[in-house]
């Protein structure tokens, strides 16, 4: 049974026959299907049912004779804007039919890896030689099941300045630093140095987060999970159909990374609004946007 299930608002589903009859449900009364022919063999086709906007179930499996064969399902959420235009890497895992995506991107300092939501249309394309669509950016988005709100660090308007700039110039350096640029290199171990010696000196008189502001870090040994903290841009709330539980929808700001998250009320602890922050654990998913060359 599927954790995530109560991040999209089904907290009451306990035990394999509610997890049963909802994916029935989600199959039959599906709003969207998109179906990969493949000519040489079996087709494959994905079901989405939609709970709340952008949020729902996704069932996946093979397509025979017009039947579905149910072989997975997860809950979704699609994310708005754009998170990055970095390059994407795709890989497929090596139990099912489903996809891992990967991005470095600077501002993070790690690899982020997501789980792909556009399978189906990522395959068509590149197994289509003559389609002319390209990827072109990449929109994450998350589910959480634990989270909480912190208050904001307050910052005059010469401290964000600062900031700001500091995290454009570290930027600079690690994109020069993966190019070999040696002189990068002991740039940023050099800043590291002086970050560490701050924050002992800091710690003793201070809690850490009012010494850190946002952080993106792997969680666990599942390689699609990330502990984070970012401030809150905006806040939205949708209410799933059929449960009638409140979701809160939260724009993030992450190391520079904007992202959504969605949580159910009951697993937040705190009250979102803009400019405070979300600290929590998430499922990090992701959508390749294609465009014409």
């Amino acid at each position: 049974m599927h954790k995530y299930l109560r991040a999209i608002g089904f907290s009451n589903v306990s035990d394999s026959e509610d997890v049963r009859k909802l994916l029935e449900l989600s199959v039959e009364q599906n709003d969207t299907e998109s179906i990969m022919d493949n000519p040489g063999g079996k087709s494959f086709g994905e079901l989405k049912k939609e709970f709340a906007q952008d949020i729902g179930i996704c069932s996946r499996g093979e397509i025979q004779k017009e039947f579905f064969e149910f072989e997975y399902y997860y809950p979704y959420f699609d994310g708005r804007g754009i998170t990055t235009y970095e390059d994407v890497y795709i890989e497929r895992q090596a139990e099912k039919e489903c996809y891992m995506g990967a991005c470095d991107d600077s501002r993070v300092g790690v690899t982020i890896i997501f789980y792909l939501q556009n399978m189906t249309e990522y395959l068509k394309i590149i197994n289509d030689a003559s389609s002319t669509k390209r990827k072109s950016s990449l929109t994450l988005s998350a589910l959480s099941v634990d989270g909480k709100i912190l208050f904001s660090v307050s910052k005059n308007q010469e401290q964000v300045k600062q900031d700001k700039e500091d995290s454009i110039n570290r930027t600079k350096l690690i994109e020069k630093a993966k190019q070999g640029d040696e002189q990068a290199m002991e740039s940023l171990t050099l800043d590291d140095i002086d970050t560490y010696s701050m924050i002992s000196r800091r710690i003793i008189h201070e809690d850490v987060f009012t010494i850190v502001d946002t952080y993106f870090m792997p969680y666990g040994m599942e390689c699609d999970k990330y502990s984070i903290l970012g401030e809150i841009l905006e806040v939205a709330i949708r209410i799933n159909r059929l449960t009638q539980e409140e979701l809160y929808i939260m724009k993030l700001s992450c190391n520079e990374l904007v992202f959504d998250v969605c949580i159910n009320k009951k697993d937040l602890l705190g009250e979102p609004m803009a400019g405070r922050r979300f600290k929590g654990t998430v499922w990090l998913q992701g959508k390749i946007n294609f465009m014409e060359e």
